[in-house]
């Protein structure tokens, strides 16, 4: 059992905590994980207590605070990255279903009536997973691009007709997926395409919001300055001012 010791380590407000995601990536240590609709610090020995999280809570729902906790172990910490490292790596099944395609389709026949016509595609690419997306694909050279959280489809019908058509598609989510893999995916995307303009799409409930600081943050990292526009989608299916 580990000793302990009077020292300084986060501690977080849940009832200010959102669940928006946004400590997870600032803590390198990985002792912040995204549980149950909220930030939670996985274990003590993993918090140096330096506290370079806490300018990434949009809610103020971290400080730090001294009191008696497990020391800060850097061996099982640097193990525990390792861990989580070695998971990330094993995510993309690199089966045959991942293979990149664009598509390309005729012309509507106008002397159709649109009513008596089934909705087309507008889905241009494969694969739309941001995990399984490689940067540098052509889909995203010079794209106007939607990042979009997985739920928005299901929620709202005219998803492929407002934001699908002439635009690549990038698909995660932000609260069951791995946000550090996502947001380093999305930076290395940023930097290796010339993305022309960027539009967030995500769910009202609050854990949605992180999608929009993960591109907020990936812009950061890549130095890139493209517009950005966000569309918050209501769980009725509504799009919201």
């Amino acid at each position: 059992m580990q000793t302990k010791v009077l020292r300084k380590i986060v501690k977080i407000d849940e009832e200010k905590c959102n669940g928006c995601g946004a400590c997870v990536p600032a803590c390198v240590e990985g002792a912040l994980q995204i549980i149950d609709g909220k930030a939670r610090l996985i274990k003590e020995i993993y918090c140096d207590g330096l506290g370079a999280c806490l300018g990434e809570c949009p809610q103020g729902a971290i400080i730090i605070e001294e009191r008696e906790a497990e020391e800060f172990n850097e061996e099982e910490t640097k193990h525990h990255l390792h861990e989580k490292e070695h998971a990330k790596g094993e995510l993309p099944c690199g089966c045959p279903g991942t293979a990149v395609r664009q598509f390309a389709y005729p012309a509507t026949d106008e002397a159709v009536p649109e009513e008596t016509v089934r909705p087309r595609s507008m889905l241009r690419h494969w694969p739309v997973q941001l995990t399984l997306v490689p940067p540098g694909v052509p889909f995203l050279q010079g794209a106007d691009v939607v990042l979009a959280a997985d739920c928005v489809p299901f929620a709202y019908a005219g998803f492929h007709h407002d934001f699908l058509k002439e635009h690549a598609l990038l698909v995660a989510c932000p609260k069951l997926d791995d946000f550090q893999a996502h947001l380093s995916k999305l930076t290395e995307i940023l930097r290796r395409s010339d993305v022309k303009s960027l539009t967030v799409v995500h769910m009202e409930v609050p854990c949605c919001s992180g999608l929009v600081h993960m591109a907020k943050q990936a812009m950061r990292l890549s130095g890139k300055d493209i517009p950005l526009e966000e569309v918050t989608i209501g769980v009725k299916g509504d799009r919201k001012a």
